[in-house]
């Protein structure tokens, strides 16, 4: 691994966060949308010596629509099966080069974005070889528990009795979805002996969150971070309410932090 790091301190409240931001207005995400206010605070913590990778899904299809994006920093866009591999690719060139002396810059955050489509179903195979390899990297499944983009259709993460597009409730089956959601967090740690930090956390408590994606950052080696991302559209709130809905997801213990 490149030493050529630097230290991420922690962010004691909100009104310590770093000003600048690195994702900013112009996106056409939904009113409230629990991914985008993720997004935000992860490239906050992250800052400017960042490279994003986007799979397809609700934050790339959102964020790039008509030639509009709204990131300061370099992102680029992957398929939803491989952002695993393709962050893989870009930290093992940054490697190289440093080992040939063709860059002496300090290394950047190398930082997956994928929906829980991405991360813990179609994506699956990309995330775990990434984590198993230990690239430098960290990956973030921000999970709305759902395929949103498409229509809120049932994924790996919809909760047991969760009504989807796919999963009406009805006379034969009126609990919706009879299925568990994976443990994705639990696969990443038991499965991969190499990953160096393994976490969850919530947009409702912003500071832990940011808190979590710089311990991840300041760790050399293979990542992970499951952020619960409240979706208006999906879970059928009003938009006003995203922060109280995933507030109340810690507090009822349908999310665990």
């Amino acid at each position: 691994m490149s030493d050529n790091t630097v230290t991420l301190e922690p962010i004691s409240s909100l009104a310590k966060a770093p000003l600048e931001e690195q994702y900013v207005p112009g996106h056409r995400t939904c009113a409230g949308c629990g991914p985008a206010l993720a997004y935000k605070l992860i490239a906050k913590a992250a800052g400017k010596n960042t490279i994003f990778i986007g799979p397809t899904g609700c934050m790339y299809v959102a964020n790039t629509s008509y030639l509009c994006v709204p990131w300061t920093v370099p992102w680029m866009h992957a398929q939803i099966t491989n952002a695993g591999g393709i962050a893989s690719g870009i930290e093992a060139a940054y490697q190289v080069m440093i080992r040939k002396g063709k860059y002496d810059g300090d290394f950047p955050n190398i930082i997956v974005m994928a929906g829980d489509g991405g991360s813990t179903d179609i994506g699956l195979q990309a995330l775990s070889g990434a984590m198993y390899r230990n690239h430098d990297i960290l990956f973030v499944s921000y999970d709305n528990e759902a395929y949103a983009n498409t229509g809120i259709q049932v994924s790996p993460m919809t909760p047991y009795g969760a009504a989807t597009s796919f999963t009406p409730p009805g006379t034969k089956i009126p609990e919706a979805k009879k299925l568990w959601p994976k443990d994705i967090t639990a696969m990443i740690y038991y499965g991969h002996p190499m990953v160096k930090y393994v976490a969850q956390a919530t947009v409702g408590y912003p500071v832990d969150l940011m808190n979590k994606v710089r311990k991840a950052l300041n760790k050399k080696g293979a990542t992970f971070i499951h952020v619960h991302a409240a979706c208006p559209k999906g879970w059928r709130f009003d938009s006003s309410r995203t922060i109280e809905m995933a507030k109340l997801a810690i507090q009822t213990g349908m999310w665990v932090n």
